[in-house]
């Protein structure tokens, strides 16, 4: 997160803050373009897809989608799922309930 990038970092901490928070065993993996989030198995991404917004993946399966949940398209073929977050305000009690579904699911 430098360059015209960093003004996400906030957004970024906050997450993997969060995340963490799910149990002792989530693992934080950078890899060339997203931040692999594993329990055994990858249960979420985090990519810097613009200057402006994280995109959030997130294995949830079968899980309907919704205007915010959107199905991945070609945004990333590892997840079953999309959100886009642009502040700090977005990282939010619906976020954080997916990430923990997923993470459940990842045991």
């Amino acid at each position: 997160y430098q360059g015209e990038k960093n003004k996400l970092l906030p957004i970024y901490e906050k997450l993997i803050k969060k995340i963490l928070m799910l149990g002792a065993d989530v693992s934080v993996a950078p890899k060339k373009s997203y931040v692999s989030l594993r329990r055994g198995k990858q249960f979420a991404i985090i990519q810097a897809s613009t200057k402006t917004r994280l995109d959030i993946g997130i294995n949830l399966g079968d899980t309907s989608a919704s205007t915010r949940l959107e199905k991945p398209g070609s945004f990333n073929s590892m997840v079953s799922h999309r959100v886009r977050v642009e502040n700090l305000q977005e990282i939010d009690a619906e976020l954080l309930a997916w990430l923990k579904q997923a993470y459940n699911g990842a045991a």
